[in-house]
């Protein structure tokens, strides 16, 4: 069963980009996502360089194996980076929000998409050429230098995980990541995400039985409400207690 992940109350925080009605490019992302990092002229300059589109819930944008021809800018919404183990077994590897770059690794090392991309929810992205987005980072010093931030960013980002999979416990994981993926833009109920256990499990280094545990216990607790498609966060505080965080 897929889930929406969503939160109640509290007012959203700034920094989100702008990509409603007529998909304006020029808002702010993630607080080190590479949009953000870009100045408004490097923005209006890579927005010239590609094209909008918008995916919806479930498009493969993307395949594993295929030529890597061009880069994904998110402008809004979410994906999920999926492989395929050697026996055939699918693994949720990685999400990628607003402002991140995807595919432009690939073009750089092996020339092939690495894994597959999947929209999990509406995406809006900015589509640009691969050989277009590298000359675009070779003219802007500050668009490189964005390119390389966001790229340490997710180095450590990754060895981090790693070594908070020693210290946590699953379902310490698990409260983290559906704080992380919560919808902050509103301050009633609002769907952000959809993923499966499976995928939730996968993404906190947790078997499925310990995600569908902590969920259940949760729920009889009142921190969450989920229905046949969506996990609301009703108690933020306990949620982020739960996850070691600061209230």
């Amino acid at each position: 069963m897929a889930h929406r992940i969503t939160r109640v109350g509290s007012n959203p925080p700034t920094g989100l980009l702008d990509c409603h009605g007529d998909m304006n490019l020029h808002g702010t992302g993630p607080a080190q996502g590479f949009w953000a990092l870009l100045s408004d002229d490097e923005r209006t300059a890579l927005s010239g360089l590609g094209r909008p589109a918008v995916y919806p819930p479930g498009t493969v944008m993307c395949v594993e194996g295929d030529p890597n021809t061009h880069v994904f800018v998110l402008v809004e919404g979410w994906v999920k980076i999926v492989g395929v183990t050697s026996d055939g077994h699918e693994l949720t590897l990685a999400l990628r929000g607003r402002g991140d770059t995807v595919g432009e690794v690939a073009g750089e090392t092996a020339g092939y998409r690495t894994a597959t991309v999947q929209a999990v929810g509406t995406v809006r992205a900015l589509i640009v050429a691969y050989e277009k987005f590298s000359a675009f980072l070779d003219a802007h010093d500050g668009a490189d230098r964005a390119y390389r931030r966001m790229v340490t960013r997710r180095w450590n980002d990754a060895e981090s995980a790693l070594r908070t999979r020693s210290v946590t416990s699953g379902a310490q994981r698990l409260a983290a990541l559906l704080l992380e993926l919560a919808d902050w833009r509103d301050s009633e109920v609002r769907a952000a995400m959809i993923l499966t256990q499976e995928e939730l499990a996968s993404l906190t280094g947790a078997s499925r039985a310990t995600v569908t545990r902590a969920l259940s216990n949760w729920r009889r607790r009142g921190i969450i409400r989920t229905g046949q498609r969506d996990i609301t966060i009703t108690d933020l505080g306990a949620l982020r207690k739960i996850a070691g965080q600061q209230p």
